[in-house]
């Protein structure tokens, strides 16, 4: 096995295997209490990857554990999301205690939870943009937990892909109002990450950056912040009603409002100056933006 590579689990019966598990009762479906965890260190990598949907509700946060760049401050419990072939971490002999829901996407297949699902930003958040839970969430949250359980264990019949389903579609309902709540909260943290978000911003949008590399990117602004990006966008539509496309992109069209109405710059020049390759795209672009052509918006100072 190469360490370097993170290992693939196509299938919860090889899952369990190397978890040192029960075989699955269901094959789409798996909840497994952490504790119950036996890792075969030597049959895993680093890094792992599952083709299956993870929802990881580890209930004794550590002290020490930090929440980017501050520490818990909700030691009750936490949220963890991934989705298919997203690569994280393999848990080791330290892991907290908690619960581990996976479940494949065929599961939710003839369901309008299928395409909901990919709603969920949370689910793209890195492992310290988790959802840290007040003592009344995780409550809410064991609850659900504990039904998708019992109806996995107790009573596999014709209703029970249903129920399960419903109550998968309530566990990401509670979880995206907490997300909310979690935003709110956090309100020092997070103007924290707008600040320093805008300090990165405005350096991408000097001369000589947008020459060298163009219009920078949400991938490549959350990178310089240490975040995720759906964690980025998110966050920004919480404090500012905007997310990180739609800010940037406010950010490009007053600079070129700014460069239409105080220098004799072309068209041409402007939209160089700003990292367009073509003036037609920055054109449009404007006029997008504007809702008139830069010749236009122009000729309204003259």
């Amino acid at each position: 096995m190469d360490k370097n590579i993170p290992q693939k689990f196509e299938s919860l019966y090889d899952l369990h295997k190397v978890f040192g598990l029960p075989k699955p009762v269901h094959p789409l479906v798996s909840f497994i209490n952490i504790r119950d965890i036996r890792i075969n260190t030597d049959e895993l990598s680093p890094t792992m990857m599952l083709n299956f949907y993870k929802i990881a509700c580890k209930t004794d946060l550590c002290s020490h554990a930090r929440y980017g760049q501050n520490y818990y401050d909700f030691r009750e419990g936490g949220l963890v999301f991934t989705a298919p072939n997203q690569i994280f971490e393999s848990p080791d002999d330290q892991t907290n205690s908690g619960f581990i829901l996976l479940f494949h996407p065929d599961f939710i297949l003839s369901y309008p939870l299928v395409k909901k699902i990919k709603e969920y930003g949370f689910f793209s958040y890195a492992a310290n943009e988790a959802l840290l839970l007040s003592e009344k969430e995780k409550e809410t949250i064991l609850s659900v937990f504990k039904i998708i359980e019992e109806e996995l264990n107790n009573r596999i019949d014709d209703f029970s892909q249903d129920v399960m389903i419903a109550q998968i579609e309530l566990l990401l309902s509670y979880s995206n109002r907490f997300y909310k709540r979690q935003f709110i909260t956090r309100k020092a943290v997070n103007h924290s990450i707008l600040e320093k978000f805008e300090e990165v911003l405005d350096q991408s949008f000097n001369n000589s950056s947008l020459l060298e590399h163009g219009i920078p990117t949400v991938h490549s602004l959350a990178e310089k912040l240490s975040i995720s990006a759906s964690y980025l966008s998110d966050l920004l539509r919480s404090l500012t009603g905007q997310n990180t496309q739609q800010y940037i992109h406010q950010k490009l069209s007053n600079l070129a409002k700014e460069k239409l109405s105080t220098t004799q710059l072309s068209i041409s020049e402007i939209a160089y100056e700003l990292g367009f390759e073509h003036p037609q795209s920055f054109s449009k672009f404007f006029k997008k933006m504007v809702k008139v052509t830069p010749i236009a918006f122009r000729e309204s100072f003259n």
